[in-house]
């Protein structure tokens, strides 16, 4: 049995939505002039994701960092562009006065061995506990 009779349009509407239709389908792409009239994907197969991050649990830090180290890895972080990675001190040190660090952060830098290179501020936190 065919559908045709269960649809509100009626037979001949369908075959005219067809043959309005055609060029949208057969083109594989938008056919609209503005992109705000586009139809927008029904977003189904995306994932469901929280939107903000779950705060990290109280006490909970990374094997092997104190909650300090933790700290102090977020400040360098905040302060150290991810460009400036791989880095020598100076550079660091420079980047830290760049972009307004505590002078603390700075003071901590300029104590970094100058012959060796940092990919993140993880390492500098190493350096740093190892100092």
């Amino acid at each position: 049995m065919s559908d045709r009779g269960q649809n509100k349009t009626g037979a001949l509407r369908d075959d005219e939505l067809k043959k309005e239709m055609r060029g949208q389908l057969l083109s594989g792409h938008e056919t609209r002039a503005l992109e705000e009239l586009e139809l927008e994907p029904s977003g189904e197969d995306r994932p469901v994701t929280d939107p903000v991050p779950a705060p990290p649990r109280p006490g909970s830090t990374p094997p092997g960092m104190t909650p300090r180290e933790v700290e102090l890895r977020g400040e360098l972080a905040r302060h150290l562009n991810r460009r400036v990675y791989p880095a020598h001190r100076d550079e660091l040190v420079r980047s830290l006065r760049d972009n307004h660090a505590p002078d603390r952060l700075v003071d901590l830098a300029t104590r970094l061995p100058a012959d060796r290179r940092y990919a993140n501020a993880q390492e500098i936190v190493q350096e740093l506990g190892a100092a």
